[in-house]
């Protein structure tokens, strides 16, 4: 049986988006409490074949820090799956609207069912580090005057009630989870269409845009473009780009083109584009 890392608990989003991807349920989630635990864990443990890192958020934008772990790692990504997070309010089973006085959840899930609860100004949030932690917790400590956000795996995980289904304010609410294994064990994925870059480029005039013209000469699609910081050298940046191959051409023909005017270029995986599940 393939063991996949996930962030978080059993019943988190994560384990969502790994069924989903695997398209199975012959998989053993293993769980991380945090992605710097994630990434170390897949490093080192040969016996997990992957993880699921979410990277951006259609409402929340971009992680990061997940951007940077990935890019100081030594893994690499394999596929993306994109999950539509559609939240809920769980209770135990008998917990009443009435009873509820405290709602428990990962705070950019309360941030996106805020319209829901201003409706409901008695009840206190309360931020926690995962979703499908704060339904584990109402039934390992019998919190009857408490809910949580969460998603409908939890609810089936531990024998919740869904009060309130798709509390989210948007709709159109989906996550980009990446798929990731060990650089030195991954295989190359055939017809690969996607690819994912860092790199560093002279703080000169026209720079950037040189790398983008190369790139558009060679017909790959740019679909994201992010920036960061390099820490020790102030205004100096570190991109993260996402390219689709349109073209006959290779994507290493493309990468290649680039090298030359780039600096610290690595390639951070090269897979199929991700569907997106509802």
């Amino acid at each position: 049986m393939k063991k996949v890392l996930i962030q978080g608990v059993e019943g988190a989003f994560h384990e969502v988006a790994a069924r989903s991807f695997y398209n199975q349920d012959d998989i053993e989630v293993v769980p991380a409490l945090s992605f710097e635990v994630l990434v170390e864990t897949l490093e080192k443990n040969k016996g997990i074949a992957s993880a699921l890192m979410a990277i951006e958020n259609t409402l929340a934008g971009s992680l990061m820090s997940n951007y940077r772990l990935l890019n100081k790692s030594a893994l690499v990504i394999s596929g993306e799956i994109h999950l539509r997070i559609t939240q809920n309010l769980l209770a135990l089973p008998g917990t009443q609207w009435e009873d509820i006085t405290e709602v428990y959840s990962h705070p950019i899930a309360i941030a996106q069912c805020r319209d829901f609860f201003r409706q409901h100004p008695h009840i206190r949030l309360i931020e926690t580090e995962d979703t499908a932690l704060s339904a584990k917790n109402l039934r390992t400590y019998h919190q009857v005057n408490a809910a949580a956000i969460a998603g409908s795996l939890a609810a089936s995980m531990y024998d919740l009630n869904i009060l309130e289904q798709g509390i989210e304010t948007n709709k159109q609410n989906f996550t980009r989870f990446l798929v990731l294994e060990r650089k030195n064990d991954a295989q190359p994925v055939v017809d690969a269409d996607k690819v994912s870059l860092s790199f560093s480029i002279d703080h000169e005039v026209g720079s950037l845009h040189k790398v983008l013209a190369v790139l558009a000469a060679y017909q790959a699609n740019l679909s994201k473009i992010q920036s960061a910081p390099i820490i020790g050298k102030p205004w100096e940046y570190l991109f993260f780009i996402d390219f689709i191959t349109t073209g006959d051409l290779p994507w290493q023909t493309a990468v290649e083109a680039i090298r030359p005017i780039t600096r610290d270029l690595t390639v951070l995986g090269a897979y199929k584009q991700g569907i997106q599940k509802l």
